[in-house]
């Protein structure tokens, strides 16, 4: 059946005239009342029948109407949602991020776009742990539509693009032998015990690396699931630990731990924006994807 002939059913039931119909929807007389015959065709009885100059429904009219109007306002209701969702002032974006940058670059990117769309609203959803260089299952099964990540990633498809660098500082207690310090380097903490993050973790996979390439195998006394217990555990005076800056300047006392610059080489990760090619995105997510972009392009990272 055709919408506009069943809005026109409406229109007439409810007491207007095709006339007052045709002059609504820009349409002739006789296009209304073939549309209306085909109508009652489709349903196999008449629903209207002329009474004067006036046209009232017949009892089968009376029993359709009534399942025509909640038709009808239904689908308007699915077609403002939808147009609510393609607008690029008052969609949806839904973004996929890992902890570690839930406390200060997620909230400062979301807050920046808004002031300009105040009435995007934001779906926000934390990555579970993946294998390194791979999206997660939200961007893969499209519960997100962009994901922010701390290594490159890739797969069939995937598009990503860096938006900043963030360093990674050393956390030592306060009152260790180097909080005083303005930086150091790794290989000054070689014969001290490790906070690590349990694997799997791309943070943990850095330090390895870092440490590493700083001559040493970590001593690790203590694993931690996210970041905050990490620091907690070095505030302890249980060890200490290479942790991401998260858009603090260093040096500086945080969370009862002191950070510390490192000066050894690739003491830094990449954090970037992914997105799958080809996949359509809501405009609002689109404004939100070129907003992300824009600032690595003019050097905001």
């Amino acid at each position: 059946m055709e919408t506009d002939a069943l809005r026109w059913f409406q229109l007439v039931a409810d007491g207007a005239t095709v006339t007052e119909v045709s002059d609504i929807f820009g349409v002739s007389q006789p296009g209304v009342s073939r549309a209306l015959a085909r109508l009652e065709d489709e349903v196999g009885t008449a629903l209207l029948h002329r009474q004067g100059r006036v046209l009232r429904m017949t009892h089968a009219g009376v029993a359709f109407k009534r399942h025509v109007d909640a038709l009808v306002y239904s689908l308007d209701d699915g077609l403002a949602a939808v147009s609510a969702l393609v607008d690029p002032e008052g969609g949806v974006v839904r973004l996929a991020y890992p902890l570690s940058l839930g406390s200060w670059l997620v909230p400062g990117l979301v807050g920046a776009f808004r002031r300009d769309h105040p009435r995007v609203r934001f779906t926000l959803e934390q990555t579970v742990v993946s294998e390194h260089g791979r999206i997660s299952s939200q961007l893969s099964t499209r519960r997100a539509d962009l994901e922010l990540t701390t290594y490159r990633v890739a797969g069939q498809g995937v598009l990503w693009q860096r938006v900043l660098i963030e360093p990674l500082v050393l956390a030592v207690r306060l009152g260790h032998r180097l909080a005083g310090r303005e930086a150091v380097a790794l290989e000054e903490v070689a014969d001290e015990p490790f906070v690590l993050r349990a694997a799997p973790s791309g943070m943990r996979g850095r330090t390895l690396e870092l440490c590493r390439d700083a001559g040493f195998s970590p001593d690790v006394a203590v694993e931690a699931d996210d970041l905050p217990t990490v620091r907690g555990f070095v505030a302890a005076g249980l060890g200490v630990a290479v942790v991401p800056a998260q858009g603090l300047p260093v040096p500086t006392t945080f969370a009862r731990t002191r950070l510390l610059p490192l000066s050894d080489e690739d003491a830094h990760r990449e954090v970037g924006l992914a997105w799958v090619e080809g996949r359509p995105l809501l405009p609002s997510a689109e404004a939100f994807r070129r907003f992300v972009l824009a600032r690595d392009a003019a050097g905001a990272g």
